[in-house]
């Protein structure tokens, strides 16, 4: 097992032979399974993070 790389902010992990996860810096799985390293690092590289969407304007009905 190598260790977890870190491509585009994302963590690769190998959890067991042939199967490589792709996580966030919460260790929650964001893609995966994969089987290889080189598969999931391909991935992790173009992922990106949604930005929180913009707070409603509440009109008032009055």
């Amino acid at each position: 097992m190598s260790a977890t790389n870190s491509i585009n902010g994302y963590l690769i992990k190998n959890v067991s032979p042939n199967e490589w996860w792709i996580s966030d810096s919460s260790e929650e799985k964001v893609a995966g399974p994969f089987e290889s390293e080189q598969a999931a690092i391909e991935v992790a590289s173009v992922l990106q993070d949604q930005p929180t969407p913009a707070a409603r304007r509440r009109n008032s009905k009055s």
